[in-house]
C-alpha cells in the first residue's frame, strides 16, 4: 500500500499552514480545491475532507474564520446545522451506509487537524468498515477518488438547501426515504 500524500500531512501536524488557513483556502470557489466543494451557502460550506477517514467524508464549516462554537453567530449556527443535516441525507442517498458519524474535534488536544477554523465532520460508516489492513497496518483503503466522491455527493445533494423546508423525520432518514415526510 502506498499513501505518499500522508507523509506530507503527518510531517506538517502542528505547523502553521503556508499561506494561511487550509480550510479558508479549501472553500475558495476559485482555489485549487474548488472541485471538492459540495455546497456553498451564504454563511457555511460543505466540502470533501482532503484526508478522509473513508469515502464520502465531508466537512461542514462556517465561511468566516472562527475557532469555536462561541464565536459563531446564531445565523451561522443555524446554517451550519442545517447543512450538517443535509450532508447526512446526501451521504445516506449516495452511499447507503449502515450508520454515520457526525462530530467536531474542538482544539488540538481533541484531535483537530485545523483547530482555528470551526468545522464538523459528517461521514458514512459501515458495519465492517474496519478491515484487516486498518487493524494490522493502521491505514485505510479508499476505493474512490475525491473527484468521484464529489460528483457522487453533488448528484445526491438536495436541490433546495437554502430554503427552510427541512421536514424529514429521523425515521424517514433512517429508512432512506428523505423528502417523503409530511410537513407540520
Amino acid at each position: 500500500m502506498w499513501a505518499g500524500w500522508r507523509g506530507e500531512y503527518v510531517a506538517g501536524i502542528g505547523e502553521a499552514p503556508v499561506g494561511g488557513c487550509p480550510l479558508c483556502g479549501a472553500i475558495d470557489p476559485t482555489g485549487p480545491q474548488a472541485g471538492w466543494i459540495i455546497h456553498r451557502g451564504e454563511l457555511a460550506t460543505v466540502i470533501l475532507n482532503a484526508f478522509p477517514y473513508n469515502n464520502g467524508h465531508l466537512l461542514v464549516l462556517v465561511n468566516r474564520h472562527v475557532a469555536g462554537l462561541d464565536a459563531v453567530t446564531e445565523e451561522e449556527a443555524a446554517e451550519l446545522w442545517r447543512l450538517v443535516r443535509t450532508a447526512h441525507r446526501a451521504i445516506l442517498a449516495a452511499y447507503e451506509p449502515d450508520g454515520a458519524n457526525i462530530g467536531a474535534n474542538l482544539g488540538t488536544a481533541a484531535g483537530a487537524g485545523v483547530p482555528d477554523h470551526l468545522h464538523l465532520h459528517v461521514l458514512p460508516r459501515w458495519a465492517a468498515d474496519t478491515s484487516f489492513v486498518t487493524s494490522v497496518a493502521g491505514m485505510r483503503v479508499l476505493p474512490e477518488t475525491l473527484d468521484s466522491a464529489a460528483a457522487r455527493l453533488r448528484a445526491a445533494w438536495p436541490a433546495d438547501t437554502d430554503a427552510d423546508t427541512d421536514t424529514d423525520t429521523d425515521a424517514d432518514i433512517a429508512a432512506g426515504t428523505p423528502g417523503e415526510a409530511e410537513g407540520p
